[in-house]
Parts: structure tokens; C-alpha cells; sequence
């Protein structure tokens, strides 16, 4: 188990021709060295998208990719699916384009209200791999994240995790430097049996554990899967149940869920709760989904994507070798 997610603060970027004055940005994520090493993980060859969802929250966009790159395996590529925020979030995009080891591409559209179903629909269009991570921006990863969800990617299945989450104060610390490092169980962390990275627990919550949340800031999928349920319905405008709907399309469709606990962990950074003036509509769509037995949406992906979109034929399980610092 990790001991320590460490964050070293007060990094301050300068934006080059940028019409906002300068800002200061906390960064630096790191996280402490796993205490066991298998001599080879198990992968599927898999080629993959991390989709990051973020609006006008810059602050925690930079937080959340800088604990990106420190991760123990990388993505393919890194989308930013970002519903209409400013020209602070676009810079904080720039600079990581220019830093990190793979693509980033910012896929925006206006602002026109709550819209992340749709936003997140054309980031999975724009998705070149064959498997999507998906989280919100306002998430610190720890830095084994997207090798745990490598390791937990099974065929015809999607995958649903948790989050740690952060008070309001600890938050507060954290984004002006005067806490410059996080621990499952440091005063200020809430549920903190879902910020402990235990490999072997996770195994056993998987077997035994049971399976019925979804949180879409850290989900998994297929990508063919997602084009054969027609994506997120975007006929949800506002806050709630896209997620919790998606996921009940892709149960009837016959793609099952798997539940990751003690591993994929992620902090979550305090804000506001959104406007959910929208979530009575939006409940009814759940509901009605659950009652007709749906597997697709009207209003959805296909409406996003180009014509070569194809489903690939499953690839066999391989072992890839990973280095000592890769490890558990």
C-alpha cells in the first residue's frame, strides 16, 4: 500500500500572449514509491484514451494533469472535454501540451449551460483508442491510476471506481501551498477506505464486494461498447444521472460492470454542489430507461462521430514486463 500521496505546491506557469494577466497555478502531484513490485503485470494490448471533463475550474484542471504526468504508465492520448470554460483553462491546456510525453487535445464547445453528457460524447468521438478513462478535473490521482485501470480492463466489461474526498478547508490548503501532501488518513480526508491502494483488498472487493455504484468521474469503457449504447444521452441537460443512465444501457446491452475498489484512487477536490434544477427531469430519464429495458439513446454519440468508426476485433491477453518503479 502506498504510504503517501505527496503535493509539492506553489508552481507558478506564465502564460505567453495570453489576454488574462498571469496566474499562479498549485501543481506539482506526486506520489510515493509503491512497497511491492510483481515482475510482470497483466495487460490487455490496448491502445488509451484518458477523457478529462473540466469547467472554468483551472486551478484544479493543473493539478489534476500535473499528477498525469507522474503517473506509473501513461495514456495514448489525454482529451480535455471541457463544457465552455475561458481563456484561463485553454492556457493551463497549453502549457501541458507543451510538457507532456503524449498528445493532449481540448475538445471544447460553447457555453450554453450544463451540458456534459454532450461534451463528454464528442471527446469519445474524437477518442483515436480503443479503451477511455474517464474523470472529472477536479480529481488529484494517485500515481498508480491508470495502471490499475489497465490492469482491471476486461472485454465486455466496464469498469466504475470511488474517490477519496476532500473538506472544504483541507482543499482550501491544499490549492494555496500550505498543505503540500495528502494521506488516506490525514484529518480532512472523508472516506478515506476509498483513498487506500490495497492490490490485494481490491481483489477481494471485486469477488465479494458489491456492485452497484457509479460515479462518472472515474469510470472505464470500451469504446465500441459506448458507440453500441449510442454514448451518454444528451437529451440530460444539467446536473445528474447521465452516468448512473449510460450505465444501465450498457447493463441491458450485456456489457457488465466491474466494480474497482482499493485501487484507481483518486482525491477529490471540495466545491460547490451545481444547480440541480434539472435533476428531477433527468431522474425521470433514469427511471424510464429502467423501465423500458433500454440499450440505446435517441440523442447521443453517433450524432459526434465520423464514418470510419468500426468495432475491432478483441486482441488476446499478453504480459508486458514493467520497470521496478512501476509496481504495486
Amino acid at each position: 500500500m502506498d504510504k503517501k500521496l505527496r503535493v509539492t505546491l506553489n508552481v507558478r506557469i506564465q502564460h505567453p500572449g495570453s489576454r488574462m494577466p498571469r496566474q499562479e497555478f498549485c501543481g506539482r502531484v506526486r506520489t510515493a514509491a509503491a512497497t511491492t513490485t510483481p515482475k510482470t503485470l497483466t495487460f490487455l494490448p490496448m491502445t488509451v484514451s484518458l477523457i478529462i471533463s473540466t469547467y472554468n475550474w483551472p486551478r484544479a484542471l493543473y493539478l489534476c494533469l500535473d499528477s498525469v504526468m507522474q503517473q506509473t504508465a501513461m495514456p495514448t492520448e489525454i482529451l480535455i472535454a471541457d463544457d465552455g470554460s475561458g481563456i484561463s483553462t485553454r492556457d493551463v491546456v497549453r502549457h501541458f501540451e507543451a510538457v507532456s510525453p503524449v498528445p493532449i487535445r481540448h475538445i471544447w464547445h460553447e457555453d450554453k449551460g450544463f451540458r456534459l453528457a454532450m461534451i463528454r460524447n464528442k471527446a469519445i468521438a474524437a477518442s483515436r483508442c480503443e479503451y477511455i478513462i474517464q474523470i472529472d478535473g477536479d480529481l488529484i490521482l494517485q500515481r498508480n491510476f491508470i495502471q490499475d485501470h489497465m490492469i482491471f480492463a476486461q472485454r465486455g466489461c466496464y469498469v466504475t471506481g470511488s474517490r477519496g474526498i476532500i473538506t472544504e478547508m483541507l482543499t482550501r490548503k491544499v490549492l494555496s501551498g500550505e498543505i503540500t501532501s495528502l494521506t488516506p488518513l490525514m484529518r480532512g480526508v472523508r472516506n478515506s477506505n476509498n483513498a487506500i491502494r490495497i492490490p490485494l483488498m481490491a481483489f477481494l472487493y471485486r469477488t465479494l464486494g458489491p456492485t452497484r455504484f457509479v460515479k462518472g468521474c472515474n469510470m472505464a469503457f470500451w469504446r465500441n461498447d459506448l458507440i453500441r449504447v449510442n454514448g451518454y444521452d444528451e437529451s440530460f441537460c444539467g446536473w445528474g444521472r447521465e452516468d448512473s443512465e449510460l450505465a444501465i444501457r450498457l447493463d441491458n446491452s450485456g456489457v457488465r460492470q466491474r466494480c474497482m475498489k482499493f485501487r484507481g484512487v483518486v482525491f477529490h477536490l471540495h466545491h460547490g454542489k451545481c444547480e440541480r434544477n434539472s435533476l428531477s427531469a433527468n431522474e425521470e430519464r433514469y427511471q424510464q430507461t429502467i423501465r423500458e429495458h433500454r440499450t440505446r439513446c435517441e440523442i447521443g454519440l453517433t450524432r459526434h462521430l465520423g464514418e470510419t468508426d468500426q468495432t475491432r476485433t478483441p486482441k488476446p491477453e499478453v504480459k508486458i514486463p514493467v520497470p521496478a518503479s512501476a509496481g504495486h
